[in-house]
């Protein structure tokens, strides 16, 4: 006879993804992402253009020649990851970041990658029951498997096609259909190790750190591929010299 026991604890925690108590990050799964945290998201320009592209590569970015896939007259961006995954845990963070300087996130909870996959429980976020909004394009994500790799959600059949023509891997990032990125922009996963999510986002504001160059130049290649659908508005996004820097090398 199997015996389950439940231990009780109390959790504590300052709000933005500090443990206080001692407690794995682990904890935090399912617990909302407070506004001050995804604030602290918004880095100023002065040191997104010193990072520009930084470690991110453009390795995994295919174009396709294809019409692209508006809804309501915005670029669709499709992304599709697992909650268990470590690589889609860490272009999550360069993708929220560039995602907030065309919209705005609700719902976003804290999440870590598998405890027994590589870079084990790594610090992200998950998008199950988040909300996006934004007057220049549309994000539609999916985390088919939660941290255990149980099933979790389901994208369209239209778009699990394009994931599977892809190759089928995470995470997989369609933009509106023009091009698409199958892998994370960076892999190393040392970087978000042993860490909590304020002190990750901390490290932002530092352009020679490795979180920055990593996390915010993901964020920067990102923002580049968005401007080039949403006819380069904002111009107080898509006009900085460093993501045209990006998109003439992406081009």
């Amino acid at each position: 006879m199997a015996v389950i026991t439940v231990v009780a604890y109390v959790l504590i925690y300052d709000g933005i993804g500090n443990n206080t108590s001692g407690v794995s990050l682990v904890s935090f799964d399912g617990q909302p992402v407070p506004q001050s945290l995804i604030s602290q998201l918004g880095v100023p320009n002065n040191v997104n253009s010193k990072v520009g592209i930084g470690y991110a590569g453009t390795t995994y970015l295919t174009k396709i020649v294809s019409s692209e896939l508006t809804m309501n007259g915005k670029p669709v961006i499709i992304y599709i990851g697992a909650e268990s995954c470590p690589f889609c845990a860490m272009e999550r963070w360069g993708l929220i970041v560039a995602l907030l300087r065309f919209g705005n996130f609700s719902g976003l909870e804290y999440m870590t990658s598998s405890p027994t996959d590589v870079g084990p429980n790594t610090p992200t976020f998950t998008f199950v029951n988040s909300t996006y909004i934004s007057p220049y394009l549309v994000f539609q994500p999916y985390e088919l498997a939660d941290r255990f790799n149980n099933p979790l959600q389901t994208a369209p059949q239209n778009y699990m096609n394009l994931f599977q023509k892809a190759g089928g891997g995470y995470p997989f990032i369609d933009y509106a259909n023009k091009s698409e990125q199958l892998g994370a922009n960076v892999d190393d996963l040392n970087i978000l190790a042993n860490t909590s999510w304020s002190t990750i986002a901390g490290t932002l504001y530092n352009s020679s750190s490795l979180q920055s160059l990593s996390l915010l130049g993901t964020a920067n290649l990102i923002t580049a591929q968005i401007c080039k659908l949403t006819n380069e508005t904002p111009t107080s996004v898509c006009g900085q010299s460093y993501i045209k820097s990006i998109e003439n090398r992406l081009s």
